[in-house]
């Protein structure tokens, strides 16, 4: 299993939203970063994601897990970009906010920091670990 981190303004899609779709969960689409939608296409089926707000919030609300790996994106009229089906797991109690991911040296390699306007990003398994445990606290 991979681990990633997905980015929606809670305006747009929020993780309660996602939480109403319920265990056929809902498409993951409207990517049209190149890297971003690559990292899509590299996403399996089981594999776990945070659900981060961007924008307004900025933190790590949740996590979802990708139920259908990717097929050409029915919002993209170039027929270029990619979509993920997934589904919701779980809503943190305490999310985890960027200005606290920012201040753990453990953490300071993560794209979330490195590539703040990239969508969809890989997160290694020690990382994946640690905010887990940030959630807790």
């Amino acid at each position: 299993m991979q681990y990633w981190l997905m980015k929606s303004e809670p305006n747009v899609w929020s993780i309660d939203q996602q939480k109403k779709t319920g265990a056929k969960g809902a498409p993951w689409d409207g990517v049209r970063n190149y890297q971003a939608a690559k990292n899509l296409k590299n996403m399996k089926k089981g594999d776990q994601c945070f659900f981060y707000h961007s924008n307004i919030g900025k933190e790590i609300v949740g996590i979802v897990e990708v139920i259908k790996e990717y097929y050409i994106d029915k919002t993209d009229k170039s027929g270029k970009f990619v979509a993920v089906t997934v589904k919701f797991l779980k809503k943190f109690d305490k999310p985890v906010t960027l200005e606290n991911i920012k201040k753990s040296k453990d953490l300071s390699h993560l794209s979330l920091i490195k590539q703040s306007r990239l969508s969809v990003m890989p997160i290694d398994s020690k990382s994946w670990k640690i905010l887990n445990k940030m959630s807790k606290f």
